[in-house]
Order: structure tokens, then C-alpha cells, then sequence
């Protein structure tokens, strides 16, 4: 299996190489709002640049095209402060779409242009993959068949995972989503882990790396991260560039665990510049590209049938205003294999992880699991959504025992059910015992 994963792997490599960059010359005309427009440089969508600096030191600066305003392209600077004036030559950058890629990227941080921050001399990885991936077969992904232990209890006995599945975690502001997905990057069994820190702030950025990756975990992760006042085109390359790193490693019959915080920082990026380009607002602000980026960029992931590889994938979804029909928290929970919402109501009583069952699936867990484990989660639901609608009735004293078992039956255990969730931080909790735990406390 490894001999063949590195073989195709090699296959795919072979047809990547650097292609030599066109001799196709534009001419910068205006700059505004951001937008550069150039006129003789009809290059596709997604196309790089490189823009010639005038002043001092000249140089050039990088940029990317994004749209078109009749013969003239509209491209994106990637460095905002360089020094651009009308009439500065513009030719394609080749190199632009493509990553490097290799096992010299592992224990490395690096930024959506794949240099290092880290201080820790050059990324020495040699090889090649494309920044939007791969378009392969569609019968060549997987199922998700096998069970993936993410260490947290509630997780893996109610919500199962599956190795190659793709789960958003849908919470507001301050519920715990990055705490949550720092418990699960310890618990995790996976070769290679790949971080995408997208549109964050800066001092999180930081105290991710220092409490979430401590350790060993470091030595065996690649962590890209763009904080929130970088260019919206960074930050959607700082995510198509971890999912290309993830890809790469899958084709070689690697196990990812891909970790993207947040895609709601994506989308919102793809909004500035769909926005910018005047595209009409569709849903609650968002324009269609910025709906649009969600499927593209989670379907990349899952399980290659070819190499044996897979690329199991957590992408935090920021609910605006709690907001759980928000048009991304419904674009991305209709796109992956599960999602897991968190509750502010749950966060405020100091229960951790504040995972709300009843709103949570896992599409995947009846093919990863038996049937006692799947009858005593079962069991835990009913109990679960029987109190939850119910509440208003219990808490005001109308209701009166003894008109309904099942009610009953989740007054008296909702203690117990809590109980179950909650798990500190920085405690671990294997699957074996958390299914094990399960079927003591609600099997039937």
C-alpha cells in the first residue's frame, strides 16, 4: 500500500512541474479601492502577477487576478504598500499557483505565500502541488468506513467520526470553538496535521501554536497562518494553500487531520473582494462566490481510494450573532459529513464542551459504528430532546409527573446527561472508553 501511494504520488508530481511563465505583457491603468485594473493581460481567474515597482530599490510586487470590467483585467496586490503607478508592467507570475510542498514543511509556520515565519531558515521541501488542487475522478474518493478517535468524550461516543470525514464546528463568539479544536488536534490519531489559522487575530495566532501544539505535537504539524488585517486574497490563499499541503501528504498514503479556523474568515474575504468587483449581494450580504468557496474548498478533502490516503478535516464556522441559519453556518453544514454546534446557553452554565446534542449529526457514525452503541446514543438523544422541549414546561412547574415516562425518565437523569459532556480541556478521552461509558450509563 505504501509502495503504490508513493507511486502515484510520484505520478501526479511529474506532471506538476513549474512551467515556464508567458511572455504576455499588460499595462497597469488604474488603482482604486484596492483593485488594480490592467489593460493587455487576459489571463484566466486565479492567475498570479508580478507588477514592476517604481521608487527606490524598484522590484516588483506580487498580485493575483480576480475578475475582468470589460478588456481590461482586475487583479488583487498581494503587497499592499508596494510602490504601483499607471502605466508599470505587468506579466504573469507562473510560479504563483503552485505550493511547495514536501516533508521539510513538517514542524514548520509559514505565511499564505509559503514563507516562513518561524525564523528557522528556509523551507527546504522541494517538491510541486497546484494552490486549487487536483480535479480528479469523482469515483476516486472513498468511503468513510473507519472510526477516528478525536479524544473528547462526547465527540466520540455521540457524534462517532470517521477517518477521511469533513465536520464543521458552528458556534458564536466566545462558546469555545478553538478550545474544542485544540482538544481534538491532542486526541487526534493522524500522521500529519495541517493548520490553517485564517483572518485570526494575531496574539491568537500565537497562543494556538504555544498551548495547542505544545509538545510533540509540533514536530509532526504545518501551520499556516494569515491574521485579520491581511488582504482578503491572502487569506483565501493561506486556505488553499493548507488544503493543498493536506493533499499532498494524502497522495502519498498519509492520514491528515486538517484544521481550518475559520472558514467563516474565508468567506468573508471571498465577500470583500466579490463586493469590490461590484457582484450584487445575494443572501444577508453575501454575494454568490462567497457561497460558492465553501464546497469547493471542503470537497477537496476526504479519502483516496488510490493512495489509501485521507484527509479528515475540522473547519470552524463563527455563527454571527448565534445565528445558526446565518447563509455560511447553512452552506457549510449542508456541504460536510457532520457538524457539531456549540451552545452559548450550555457555555454559561461553565459546561465544557458546550456541544448541543440535539442540533448536532454525524452523517457518517451508523457506518462507522454497532448497533448497542448506535441504540445507547439513541437513547441519550431521546433523553436529551424529550428536557429540551420541554423546558419551559418544567422550569415554570407546569408540567406534572407522570403523564409522560420518556419526560419523566430525562428530568430525573438530566444531571447525568450533563454529566456526560463535560470533560476538562485538557483531559483525553480514548473512543474504546468513551463508547464503553456510554453504554453503561444509556444503553438499554
Amino acid at each position: 500500500m505504501i509502495a503504490a501511494a508513493q507511486l502515484h504520488a510520484e505520478k501526479l508530481l511529474d506532471h506538476m512541474a513549474l512551467p515556464s511563465a508567458p511572455r504576455h505583457v499588460g499595462r497597469l491603468v488604474s488603482h482604486d479601492a484596492g483593485m488594480l485594473e490592467v489593460t493587455g493581460f487576459n489571463r484566466p481567474i486565479g492567475t498570479g502577477a508580478r507588477i514592476a515597482c517604481s521608487g527606490i530599490g524598484g522590484g516588483s510586487a506580487r498580485a493575483e487576478v480576480v475578475g475582468f470590467r470589460g478588456n481590461k483585467a482586475v487583479l488583487v496586490p498581494l503587497d499592499m504598500d508596494a510602490a504601483l503607478e499607471n502605466g508599470a508592467r505587468v506579466e504573469p507570475d507562473s510560479a504563483a499557483n503552485m505550493v511547495q510542498v514536501g516533508e521539510g514543511l513538517i514542524g514548520r509556520i509559514i505565511d499564505a505565500m509559503g514563507q516562513p515565519l518561524d525564523r528557522k531558515g528556509p523551507v527546504m521541501a522541494q517538491g510541486h502541488w497546484p494552490l486549487n488542487g487536483v480535479r480528479g475522478n469523482v469515483l476516486d474518493r472513498g468511503r468513510v468506513t473507519e472510526r477516528f478517535d478525536l479524544g473528547v468524550r462526547a465527540v466520540n461516543a455521540l457524534l462517532t467520526a470517521g477517518r477521511g470525514q469533513r465536520i464543521a464546528i458552528i458556534a458564536g463568539s466566545g462558546v469555545g470553538k478553538s478550545v474544542l479544536m485544540g482538544q481534538m488536534i491532542a486526541g487526534a490519531e493522524a500522521d500529519v496535521v495541517v493548520v490553517g489559522l485564517i483572518g485570526e487575530r494575531g496574539r491568537e495566532v500565537t497562543d494556538f501554536i504555544e498551548t495547542k501544539l505544545s509538545g510533540g505535537m509540533m514536530r509532526k504539524s504545518v501551520v499556516v497562518a494569515v491574521p485579520a488585517d491581511h488582504p482578503p486574497v491572502l487569506r483565501l490563499r493561506a486556505a488553499a494553500r493548507a488544503t493543498a499541503i493536506a493533499e499532498y501528504f494524502r497522495a502519498r498514503g498519509k492520514q491528515v487531520l486538517l484544521l481550518i479556523d475559520s472558514l467563516t474568515r474565508c468567506a468573508h474575504a471571498q465577500r470583500e473582494i466579490g463586493l469590490s468587483l461590484g457582484e450584487p449581494p445575494a443572501m444577508k450580504g453575501y454575494p454568490p462566490s462567497a457561497l460558492s468557496l465553501i464546497p469547493r474548498l471542503a470537497e477537496r478533502a476526504g479519502v483516496d481510494s488510490r493512495s489509501g490516503g485521507s484527509i479528515t478535516a475540522l473547519y470552524t464556522v463563527l455563527a454571527d450573532g448565534d445565528d445558526t441559519d446565518d447563509p455560511i453556518v447553512d452552506a457549510a453544514r449542508a456541504i460536510v459529513d457532520g457538524h457539531i454546534v456549540l451552545s452559548r446557553h450550555l457555555s454559561e452554565q461553565s459546561i465544557f464542551p458546550a456541544i448541543d446534542i440535539g442540533k448536532s449529526l454525524s452523517r457518517v457514525m451508523a457506518d462507522v459504528t454497532d448497533d448497542a452503541h448506535l441504540s445507547a446514543a439513541a437513547m441519550y438523544r431521546a433523553l436529551w430532546a424529550a428536557y429540551e422541549e420541554n423546558r419551559d414546561l418544567i422550569l415554570m412547574g407546569a408540567y406534572r409527573p407522570g403523564n409522560d415516562p420518556l419526560i419523566d425518565e430525562a428530568v430525573s437523569r438530566r444531571q447525568q446527561v450533563l454529566d456526560f459532556l463535560r470533560q476538562s480541556a485538557k483531559s483525553q478521552v480514548d473512543l474504546d472508553s468513551s463508547i464503553a461509558a456510554l453504554q453503561a450509563e444509556f444503553g438499554l
